[in-house]
C-alpha cells in the first residue's frame, strides 16, 4: 500500500465531506432552516468531524494527529446524538433519518480504523 500524502486521501476524511455535504442539504430545508441554533450546531459538529481530519494529518508528531482525530471521533457522536434531535423534533423525515445515521456510523467507523492503524504503527 502507497503512504497517503494528503488527508484528501483518507476515507474517513472523504466520508465527513459526503456527510458534511448532506448535514447542510438537510438544514437549508423545513422547520429545521429556521432553527438557527440546532441548525448551527449540527453544522459545526459535522464540520468538526471533518476538519479535525485534515488538522490531525497535518500534524508531525502521532500523538498531536491523534488528539484531533480523537476529536473528530467525539464529533461524529455528537453528530449521531444530534439526529436524534432532529428526529424527535419532526425535522427529517424517516429516509433521511436512516441515510444520515448511515453517513454517521460509516464515517465514525473509518475515523476509529484510522486511529486503530496508527496506534498499531505508532504504539506509544
Amino acid at each position: 500500500m502507497e503512504p497517503i500524502k494528503r488527508f484528501e486521501e483518507l476515507e474517513c476524511w472523504k466520508s465527513a465531506r459526503c456527510l458534511v455535504k448532506n448535514i447542510f442539504e438537510v438544514t437549508q430545508v423545513g422547520e429545521l432552516s429556521k432553527d438557527w441554533d440546532t441548525k448551527s450546531q449540527l453544522k459545526r459538529a459535522a464540520l468538526s468531524i471533518m476538519n479535525n481530519i485534515a488538522e490531525g494529518f497535518g500534524r508531525f508528531q502521532v500523538k498531536d494527529s491523534m488528539r484531533f482525530y480523537d476529536i473528530a471521533k467525539s464529533s461524529a457522536y455528537e453528530v449521531k446524538s444530534m439526529l436524534y434531535v432532529l428526529e424527535d423534533a419532526g425535522y427529517i423525515n424517516e429516509g433521511q433519518k436512516a441515510y444520515l445515521h448511515q453517513l454517521t456510523n460509516t464515517t465514525l467507523q473509518l475515523t476509529l480504523g484510522w486511529i486503530r492503524y496508527l496506534s498499531q504503527k505508532h504504539p506509544h
